[in-house]
């Protein structure tokens, strides 16, 4: 893994556990039966579906990111039969 993969990783989880304090600390105040305590668990709930996301896609290949780059180059045209 390389060293920004290891840094998204990093934030991602910081996130996650600042929203898992948040909702904590929202349904203590508001009760654990509260709208504002659900969506707070909602939102701890689509941070770890992203994280999971990117855990799933594979990094790209040095072409795929040279044509990131330069569409435009032969080696990344693309022709439909």
């Amino acid at each position: 893994m390389t060293n920004i993969q290891e840094t998204a990783k990093s934030d991602i989880q910081d996130q996650i556990q600042q929203e898992v304090e948040q909702a904590r600390t929202v349904c203590d105040i508001n009760g654990s039966n509260s709208p504002e305590c659900a969506a707070a668990w909602d939102a701890v709930e689509e941070l770890q579906a992203e994280a999971s996301h990117k855990r799933q896609s594979k990094p790209k290949n040095s072409l795929e990111q040279y044509c990131d780059d330069n569409p435009d180059a032969i080696e990344c045209r693309v022709y439909d039969d």
